[in-house]
């Protein structure tokens, strides 16, 4: 698979897996369940139930402070979006609009009060890191 759609499908699978976590969650579940439709319908229903499972367990994950299994999940859908894509590739222009719909629903969920605030940051030598989930406010004792 080129380059350009494993790209695709490692942000539909970060978006998609990001969302469940959030509100909007049955909008990535008919999203992606929309494109299993196209390509293979008998399977759709099927991928939903997966998508509500992959919920359940991405929650949890959270809640237990598991980064792993939430990019195990990531891999997971990364893998099921890039088979789909090579059983039929006129999906990717579908995929490419999903994408983009998702991430919309994705920063607007990021906006709601209350919304989980994931950071990650490596600090080597002398160096120092700041994060915050708003505000941040930095002063020296210069």
């Amino acid at each position: 698979m080129d380059p350009e759609l494993t790209a695709l499908t490692s942000t539909a699978a970060t978006t998609v897996v990001q969302l469940l976590a959030t509100a909007a969650w049955e909008q990535a579940t008919n999203a992606v369940g929309g494109l299993w439709r196209r390509v293979h319908p008998d399977r759709a229903q099927t991928v939903q139930a997966k998508l509500d499972e992959t919920r359940t367990e991405l929650l949890a994950a959270r809640q237990n402070g598991d980064e792993q299994l939430e990019q195990a999940l990531v891999r997971e859908w990364q893998g099921r979006l890039r088979r789909l894509v090579v059983a039929d590739a006129q999906v990717v222009d579908d995929l490419r609009r999903v994408v983009a719909q998702l991430q919309s629903a994705l920063a607007a969920a990021d906006l709601q009060p209350g919304s989980v605030i994931t950071m990650q940051a490596r600090a080597f030598g002398h160096s120092r890191v700041n994060q915050a989930g708003r505000d941040l406010h930095v002063t020296t004792g210069k």
